[in-house]
């Protein structure tokens, strides 16, 4: 359809999402972005005593918004997974050291540093890379806890209509969970998808898609570009 910009579904929570779009506007982007989170964030439990702790670890930048929302204290140091978990610490005014972008990359950091005291990975229900447990075996003093729920969530109306209709959809998914919800829903659009990483675009192997990337690392920044690359695709298509 001519003259229309290609869509944009963000699929993450809503106040990460808006971070996205603002960013890629600001890149000078044209698109018409739709917003319906797959997954949303719910509180649960209680806070954990905070008086011996000597840091924390954050694998996501919504432990850190939880963390700080329930009054957990922001004195302390913390290292963090990447890029927008430590831009959400230091904005809180923590001091946080940062990994490349993995789990993996965290573990690998922290057992370098081998930090003294007792120190806590804040996170959610559903967490990968099993980061206190590898880090307990190597003799770091750690625990871990959930603070929030990642409750699936159903696609809005307004997201199902545009996945049905003619104009391209742009959709980047930056969890596995994520990419396997996705995957479940009616597409007929032709689609264009930006992965955070291998692991999140594999749920997707039986779907048509018109144009698939992944970030050439797992942070903020290359998936930006990696989403800016198929909205000029999108748009290119549109245009013929």
């Amino acid at each position: 359809m001519p003259g229309q910009p290609p869509i944009l579904l963000m699929t993450r929570p809503r106040a990460q999402s808006e971070r996205v779009v603002v960013a890629l506007e600001q890149a000078g982007a044209r698109f018409r972005a739709v917003y319906s989170p797959l997954i949303g964030i719910e509180t649960i439990g209680d806070m954990p005593d905070q008086s011996a702790l000597s840091g924390l670890i954050f694998t996501s930048a919504n432990a850190v918004r939880v963390w700080v929302e329930r009054g957990g204290r922001c004195d302390l140091p913390c290292f963090v997974v990447g890029p927008a978990t430590e831009a959400e610490a230091k904005a809180a005014g923590m001091q946080a050291e940062r990994a490349r972008g993995t789990a993996d990359d965290l573990v690998a950091l922290v057992e370098a540093r081998r930090p003294a005291g007792r120190w806590l990975h804040v996170h959610g229900t559903h967490t990968r890379g099993d980061v206190a447990p590898r880090l307990a075996a190597v003799g770091i003093d750690i625990s871990g806890v959930a603070l929030y729920d990642q409750p699936a969530l159903g696609p809005t109306q307004e997201a199902l209509g545009v996945l049905a209709g003619e104009i391209p959809v742009v959709a980047p998914l930056y969890s596995p969970r994520t990419a396997a919800l996705f995957a479940k829903l009616p597409i007929k659009a032709p689609l264009l998808v930006a992965g955070l990483s291998e692991a999140v675009v594999k749920p997707l192997a039986a779907l048509h898609i018109y144009g698939q990337t992944t970030a050439n690392r797992p942070d903020s920044s290359a998936m930006l570009a990696a989403i800016l690359d198929l909205l000029e695709t999108a748009g290119e298509s549109v245009e013929n």
